[in-house]
């Protein structure tokens, strides 16, 4: 935002509509940690590199793209990933066409952890998200959050403002 440049306040409308989304996305994410955490032993973040491996050719991916996929910073997937392969469930390769980048793999252990995971998590996020939805909500669930999702990238991509000299 320019310095002089009016704020745009939110409408009452829209603070509700704002407090709502907040309050909702924080309550299925917690759920679902809880459920993965309880049932799995392992963290919603984990699950989400394990299925992202697990989608990828060969159940291998480039640490840079997970992180991207993942929308994690490098510095976090890489926590996450020494974790993951200390449990055994990853291992990280030298890439063989790019001697400087590192792919992380899906073990076979990784695999039967995610396998094991999943029934549960997808129970979780029917019974948190979509048992309440109408079909025709689903539709407006999906357009809604393409949308954002949309704005969010692009956002995200945007270089830096730089400050400005004092």
């Amino acid at each position: 935002m320019d310095v002089g440049e009016p704020v745009r306040w939110l409408s009452a409308s829209e603070q509700q509509a704002w407090r709502a989304f907040l309050e909702a996305g924080q309550l299925v994410f917690d759920g679902l940690e809880r459920q993965l955490q309880r049932d799995a032993g392992i963290s919603h973040a984990d699950y989400e590199i394990l299925a992202r491996l697990s989608e990828a050719p060969d159940q291998r991916m480039r640490m840079s793209e997970l992180a991207e996929r993942a929308l994690f910073s490098r510095s976090r997937l890489s926590h996450a990933v020494v974790r993951l392969e200390g449990a055994g469930l990853v291992q990280r390769e030298t890439c063989p066409t790019d001697r400087r980048g590192t792919l992380a793999v899906l073990t076979s252990r990784g695999r039967e952890a995610l396998e094991a995971a999943a029934p549960g998590h997808v129970a979780a996020v029917r019974r948190l998200v979509f048992d309440r939805l109408q079909p025709s909500q689903v539709a407006q669930l999906d357009r809604i959050s393409t949308v954002l999702r949309r704005t969010a990238r692009a956002e995200r991509e945007r270089p830096e403002p730089q400050p400005r000299p004092a």
